[in-house]
């Protein structure tokens, strides 16, 4: 089989229909959990049956779990059932608290490995942490519910991974990048025989062009995947390597940091997510982490939304002479001016104080008192002064950033 299921390479359109014939039911289960039902207050989930729909809901930021979660233990109040209903229950730095359904492959990853070249009968070195956080269930779960046999290695012990490399022969890999070319350094320096392993699950780590070819010259074939402790796999690399293309069972958005304002098509924004899982479901969880949606589908027939990868981080509040100025001040602005497009408030130094000029596209920059009236809303938003910047529409870089802080260290 050239894909993991039809959903794969279905009509869009279709897919579309399916996962949102299915999200009110999500949005139903959700509203049980009393944070939930008061972050969602007022929403009726039979009327949630489209993208467009789904965009006026309120994203729930990852960056407020750990206060969440220490208000109301465990889970802040977003999840209705008991927690021994849970599989496992796991921590994440913060602290964040994430709990593991039952059922086979809890966090949607067999497909992201299929497409890797992993199959049943595998063996599989899995070198993620066992230990408290997910990571190491994650890619467990998935490899098994795929066929594979899974060494549960987890990080370190490289002497001791060594011997059973040369034991088991796995054919398969699942870890960090770094940790991937230690274990083959370190087997090259032993004079160990590594070459069962041919190919790669890769995840947590940056996987530069420079290791991607390192990678490859030794005979191991290693594709990357997006995933996340709450959501586990969001996206997964194919062997056309055209960008990742997301998870069959999500819905994934691209908006403007610090709104929940989905992004023109092709634009770098933060990354938001909802799932399906009516047991834990997420609605709207906005990640922090930026990245862009490319156009068509992949060469590999897989027709799903794909997006770049991991493009930096979305949160870029910054303290302009001791006030906090954030992304969601500068998406105010430009709603209280349409006429606008792309904004940029660049933040630098003037002598030993802070200064900030916002840079806003327009096409009517000669427009009579717009500057000055996008200099007042600039000083009543944000409570600061700053100068404002007219400039053509579509100079401004795309890449996510709303605020850029230049003043260095």
């Amino acid at each position: 089989m050239r894909h993991f299921d039809t959903l794969e390479n279905c009509d869009p359109s279709q897919r579309q229909a399916n996962l949102f014939s299915r999200l009110p039911d999500v949005l139903r289960h959700a509203m049980q959990a009393p944070a939930y039902a008061e972050h969602l207050k007022g929403i009726d989930p039979a009327a949630i049956i489209s993208r467009a729909a789904l965009a006026q809901l309120p994203v729930l930021r990852k960056s407020d779990l750990p206060a969440l979660h220490k208000a109301i233990p465990p889970f802040g109040g977003f999840v209705s059932g008991a927690t021994g209903s849970f599989g496992r229950l796991f921590t994440s730095p913060g602290p964040i608290f994430e709990p593991e359904s039952k059922q086979a492959d809890p966090w949607r990853g067999a497909r992201a490995l299929y497409a890797a070249g992993f199959r049943a009968g595998d063996v599989v070195l899995n070198t993620f942490s066992y230990h408290l956080t997910p990571g190491g269930f994650i890619f467990d779960g998935a490899a098994r519910a795929l066929g594979c046999a899974v060494i549960p290695a987890g990080p370190g012990n490289t002497e001791q991974q060594l011997e059973l490399i040369e034991a088991y022969r796995p054919s398969a890999y699942s870890g960090t990048p770094d940790f991937l070319k230690i274990l083959l350094d370190a087997g090259k320096a032993a004079q160990r025989d590594m070459s069962s392993i041919k190919r790669a699950m890769v995840s947590g780590a940056a996987f530069p062009p420079s290791l991607q070819a390192e990678i490859a010259s030794r005979g191991v074939e290693a594709y990357q995947a997006f995933a996340t402790a709450d959501l586990g796999f969001i996206a997964y690399e194919s062997t056309a390597r055209d960008g990742l293309i997301v998870n069959e069972d999500l819905i994934l958005e691209i908006v403007t940091p610090g709104t929940g304002e989905p992004v023109v098509e092709g634009d770098v924004g933060e990354i938001v997510v909802t799932s399906l899982d009516t047991h834990h479901p997420w609605i709207r969880l906005a990640l922090g982490d930026l990245t862009a949606a490319l156009p068509g589908p992949s060469a590999c027939g897989r027709s799903n939304m794909r997006i770049k990868g991991w493009m930096g981080r979305a949160d870029q509040a910054t303290k302009v002479k001791g006030m906090f100025v954030r992304p969601e001040q500068v998406a105010e602005i430009g709603k209280r001016h349409p006429e606008l497009g792309r904004l940029r408030l660049v933040v630098s130094r003037d002598g030993e104080n802070d200064a900030m000029v916002l840079k806003a596209e327009a096409a009517a920059r000669d427009k009579p008192g717009l500057q000055e009236a996008v200099t007042a809303t600039l000083r009543a938003v944000s409570k600061l002064g700053g100068a404002v910047e007219l400039v053509a529409p579509a100079s401004l870089p795309n890449d996510g950033k709303i605020i850029a802080d230049e003043r260095g260290n």
